[in-house]
C-alpha cells in the first residue's frame, strides 16, 4: 500500500507542478488561455493574480516531494499536511470559482490522503 500512497501522492504534486507552469508561464499563451477557457484580454487582466496562483501550487508540488523523499515520521507529516491543504484549496476553488476544482483537485488530494493514511 506505501507504494501505491507514493504513486499518488507523486501525481498530486506533478499536477500541482503542471497548474504552476499553465498559471507563471503559459497563462497568457495558446495553452494557458485554453486551460482556463479565458480569451487575450481576460489572461492579461489576470496575469499577475495567476501567477501568485501558480506560485502557491508550486509551494503544494514542493510540500509533496518533500514528504516523499524526508524519512519519517517527518515525511508522513509532510504529506498529510500538504496534501490537506491541497484539499482544503480543491473545495474552496470549488465553491467559489468552478466545481470542475473539486475533482481536478481535492478529489486527487483526498484519494493520495486516504492512501497515505492506510498505508501507515
Amino acid at each position: 500500500m506505501e507504494a501505491v500512497a507514493n504513486v499518488l501522492v507523486g501525481l498530486v504534486a506533478a499536477l500541482h507542478a503542471y497548474i504552476l507552469v499553465m498559471e507563471m508561464f503559459l497563462w497568457q499563451k495558446k495553452p494557458g488561455m485554453r486551460f482556463h477557457g479565458f480569451d487575450r484580454d481576460m489572461a492579461k487582466a489576470t496575469a499577475a493574480m495567476a501567477a501568485n496562483q501558480g506560485l502557491y501550487n508550486g509551494f503544494l508540488a514542493a510540500g509533496l516531494v518533500w514528504g516523499l523523499v524526508a524519512a519519517d515520521p517527518t515525511g508522513f507529516r509532510a504529506q498529510v499536511f500538504f496534501l490537506s491543504c491541497v484539499i482544503v484549496a480543491g473545495v474552496y476553488g470549488a465553491i467559489t470559482a468552478n466545481v470542475r476544482i473539486l475533482v481536478a483537485q481535492a478529489l486527487p488530494g483526498a484519494l493520495a490522503l486516504g492512501a497515505v493514511l492506510l498505508a501507515r
